[in-house]
């Protein structure tokens, strides 16, 4: 696994590749990241990352592998990658949309143990009523990224 750092407005993120495939993102800096010039799949993940962070790619399209995860677990976050941009779900309707509505905590672990935050959108799910709860990068860090996400989706609304 090769990890680059980049700095973002959400500080610095991390992002792997394993030659074929993202397979990591990580909140800060991962002691192993090292540069690796002349990757083009690490390149090519830290262009689009840094296009969604200036707000002019609403969808990514660098090939992602998660190899890890209960059935459960990856369900979720194929769920995930289906909400909007600039849009949220509640655990409980992401719960009920894998097929286990009263697995609403069990979403929020697999939130949690998402591999690829921000690539997979894990910060796309809220609580009731809108509330912020729980995020692996820390709530600042999610509000930034809806934000963000908000923002774009209404100019893009707008013209």
């Amino acid at each position: 696994m090769r990890w680059t750092v980049l700095d973002s407005p959400i500080g610095e993120f991390s992002v792997a590749t394993d030659g074929t495939n993202v397979c990591g993102t990580a909140f800060g800096r991962v002691d192993a990241a090292v540069d690796v010039p002349g990757d083009p799949l690490s390149q090519r993940a830290v262009t689009e990352l840094r296009a969604y962070f200036a707000g002019a790619l609403t969808a990514f399209t660098i090939p992602v592998s998660m190899p890890r995860g209960s059935d459960f677990e990856r369900a979720v976050w194929q769920e995930m990658t289906r909400i909007p941009y600039g849009e949220t779900l509640t655990y409980g309707e992401v719960a009920r949309l894998v097929g286990d509505p009263g697995a609403a905590r069990a979403v929020g672990v697999a939130c949690n143990r998402n591999p690829v935050p921000v690539i997979v959108p894990c910060h796309r799910i809220v609580g009731v009523g809108g509330k912020l709860v729980g995020f692996g990068g820390g709530l600042p860090r999610k509000v930034k990224l809806l934000e963000l996400e908000a923002g774009v989706a209404l100019l893009r609304a707008w013209h």
